[in-house]
């Protein structure tokens, strides 16, 4: 039996999403949610509907959360980047690894267990990914995108979105070009297709527009 304020898992993956959209500053309709929890469209417009019913949404000129489905996705949201950064951290999973596992710890790490696993982490604000932890005392730096840096500048990671997490093979892509939150480099090169070359931990890598648009540097 469900526990009382407690939701259904795919209640629970619908608010994150739209959460992470908004986070993302990505235009928060029908197509872009199926997109990114890869789902027929019928599908999503069938949970918006249901969504609503539940006051987790309104959709009056666009999606939105309420109130109740603002804290339901912080609540999920934190788990699940709270799980990535004991996963990595901890036990030694890669990136793309604690990814899919958090997906799952998301939904079922009690209050007792995400106390538990703050203490451990010494209170993290950040995800492996450098996303922030929803509760923590994070603060944002004054960040611009990759793509934003001159050719010639240098540059520290510090966060790569969730945009990126979900997009096929750009989590170990990333992880096995170093391409990690603290590591600094050197723009050395431009192509007129967005694609930049950048001097990281001593190797070059070419980075294409999709990615350097949606990794996060300060510059």
């Amino acid at each position: 039996m469900p526990i009382a304020g407690e939701h259904h898992p795919a209640f629970e993956e619908y608010c994150e999403c739209i959460f992470e959209l908004e986070e993302d500053d990505v235009a928060v309709i029908q197509a872009r949610i199926a997109d990114w929890l890869q789902v027929s469209r019928p599908a999503v417009s069938e949970m918006i509907r249901r969504l609503e019913a539940e006051g987790l949404i309104s959709t009056d000129d666009t999606i939105k959360l309420t109130a109740a489905g603002q804290g339901l996705a912080q609540r999920v949201v934190r788990r699940h980047r709270l799980a990535e950064r004991f996963l990595t951290d901890l036990l030694g999973l890669s990136w793309a690894q604690a990814h899919h596992e958090a997906g799952r710890w998301e939904h079922v790490i009690s209050d007792a267990v995400e106390e538990a696993m703050v203490r451990v982490l010494g209170n993290p604000t950040t995800c492996p990914h450098g996303n922030p932890i929803p509760g923590s005392s994070y603060l944002a730096p004054t960040m611009v995108t990759l793509s934003e840096v001159a050719v010639g500048s240098a540059f520290t990671i510090t966060r790569i979105t969730e945009e990126l997490e979900f997009t096929a093979g750009l989590l170990e892509f990333l992880e096995h070009n170093s391409i990690l939150p603290g590591h600094a480099g050197v723009i050395s090169a431009a192509s007129p297709d967005g694609t930049i070359t950048i001097e990281i931990e001593g190797q070059a890598v070419g980075v294409g527009a999709f990615a350097s648009n949606r990794i996060l540097v300060i510059a």
